[in-house]
């Protein structure tokens, strides 16, 4: 009755649900019990995780965030709670323009991975890939490099066009921010990474390109995992009117939230560059 008071009588509700008014003011002016005090003291604080999360976080994370700030709640309280708001995570992926072609003509590198997608350290194996942007102005693309230890984005790009220059780009970033040594740098077929462009690139870096196998969709999952949170937080939540305005939110995205901030399950609900510190910390304290 007192969610839908604003759009029916209080008397006609009471009259449809075989109550008296009386009895509902009376329960109105009641005082919540100590359990009820606390679930909304603590939907206060979920409300403020999911807003923090950009509305993103679903009950697992939002259970990690509170449990880093040293509160201890049980994930199905929190859960609950959150269906009692309608406040739910982000999901889903939609399907858009190829963006990986085969030059028949090009030869492609070895498979240095096998499948063995595990790093017991930075800068070992380095996973890339390209995904679209929709925008009002017609598709971006970006391509990203992920170290595969943290997760984290090393080197990413954004062009109108998917041609070798992209891809060098975020090699470019990468290798100027790990100063990698003998990096392996794993890919699909597609031609730009087959291009005898990025082949110099990679020997002049000290880079050892990897490719997989063709139509192999494992080889591309740890970036796939990172373009579905792309979308899922993102790209389906906003329109872009501009290529501008599309890089920036890119931007945004990846500096300023998926890197430093937002919780990775694999690393243990911490954020690829909060991981990073720890386990570099972890190391350098070991006697």
């Amino acid at each position: 009755m007192k969610a839908n008071q604003a759009s029916f009588p209080i008397a006609r509700m009471a009259r449809l649900l075989g109550v008296s008014r009386a009895g509902y003011y009376a329960w109105l002016g009641r005082p919540l019990s100590a359990h009820a005090e606390a679930d909304a003291a603590l939907l206060r604080r979920i409300r403020t995780v999911h807003a923090i999360s950009r509305q993103t976080y679903g009950a697992p994370r939002v259970h990690a965030e509170l449990r880093a700030r040293g509160e201890r709640h049980g994930r199905k309280r929190i859960a609950r709670l959150m269906r009692s708001v309608g406040l739910v995570g982000a999901s889903h992926r939609r399907s858009g323009p190829v963006t990986t072609y085969r030059d028949a003509s090009s030869r492609p590198a070895p498979d240095l991975v096998d499948r063995k997608f595990t790093a017991s350290g930075p800068n070992q194996l380095w996973v890339a890939d390209i995904t679209f942007i929709p925008t009002a102005a017609g598709f971006l693309y970006l391509a990203v490099v992920l170290d595969v230890w943290s997760r984290k984005v090393v080197g990413w790009a954004i062009a109108n066009h998917l041609r070798a220059e992209l891809v060098l780009a975020a090699l470019e970033m990468a290798v100027g921010q790990r100063r990698p040594r003998d990096v392996i740098h794993h890919s699909d077929q597609g031609s730009q990474y087959t291009s005898l462009a990025f082949g110099k690139r990679c020997r002049e870096a000290g880079v050892r390109p990897s490719m997989g196998s063709v139509g192999d969709a494992y080889d591309n999952a740890l970036c796939e995992s990172f373009f579905a949170i792309l979308e899922c937080e993102l790209l389906a939540r906003r329109r872009f009117a501009s290529h501008a305005e599309a890089r920036m939110a890119t931007f945004s995205f990846i500096e300023a939230w998926y890197n430093p901030a937002r919780l990775h399950s694999t690393l243990g609900y911490r954020s690829p560059m909060t991981y990073e510190k720890e386990e570099h910390q972890a190391v350098t304290a070991d006697p």
